[in-house]
């Protein structure tokens, strides 16, 4: 049986039909409650400092991971500009 195009998003997964699965907002909800915000110290409203998000995203764990990806939506709003 030959997979056409049209249902490529559809593919046989033990035995059943497994449907294509939708785009999600993948960005996490405690990035939009403001962990890393909180973690670091900074009071709501105010900006992160790079020197601070720098030293964060060095460090292991869930503040790592939270400062590495910050740093990376930094990056992504400047190339929309």
């Amino acid at each position: 049986m030959a997979i056409s195009r049209a249902n490529i998003s559809r593919q046989l997964k033990g035995g059943r039909k497994v449907a294509a699965k939708k785009k999600k907002n993948w960005i996490p909800k405690n990035l939009k409650k403001g962990a890393l915000r909180k973690s670091l110290g900074v009071g709501k409203g105010k900006k992160i400092p790079a020197k601070k998000l720098a030293a964060a995203a060095k460090k292991p764990g869930k503040l790592g991971q939270r400062a590495r990806l910050a740093q990376t939506f930094k990056k992504m709003n400047k190339r929309k500009s």
